[in-house]
């Protein structure tokens, strides 16, 4: 059980490096514009604290965090040229070691869901 445990902390903090991985792709000027738009759509739904499968059904509603963040995050990796994936492993490492909370990113992805969900409410009303 420990060691289940502590296989799920290695990888959920593999998922984490992956996702600045992508951050640093989509920064990146020779990351293709395809893969910057579905970096961004990735890492967006990654920081969302809203599931496109809301957590409360059960077994269901953790099924896109354990499994569609992780496979979104293997498509894009695999396609970001090999070159710009090692300079981009770099700096996520580099950044990694200056990290700092980022209540700013956070605060707008909040405000966006929001907007959307206030958007789709208005259609309905």
């Amino acid at each position: 059980m420990g060691e289940t445990l502590a296989n799920l902390k290695t990888r959920a903090k593999s998922i984490k490096r992956d996702v600045f991985i992508l951050v640093e792709a989509y920064k990146h000027p020779n990351t293709p514009l395809y893969v910057k738009i579905l970096a961004i759509i990735i890492i967006a739904y990654a920081f969302s604290p809203i599931d496109l499968i809301p957590d409360f059904i059960p077994i269901m509603g953790y099924l896109d965090d354990i499994i569609l963040i992780p496979l979104g995050i293997i498509l894009v990796l695999k396609l970001i040229p090999k070159d710009v994936l090692q300079e981009c492993r770099v700096n996520a490492e580099k950044a990694e070691k200056v990290k700092k909370k980022n209540w700013i990113a956070g605060t707008i992805i909040i405000l966006l869901w929001v907007g959307v969900l206030f958007w789709v409410v208005s259609l309905f009303l």
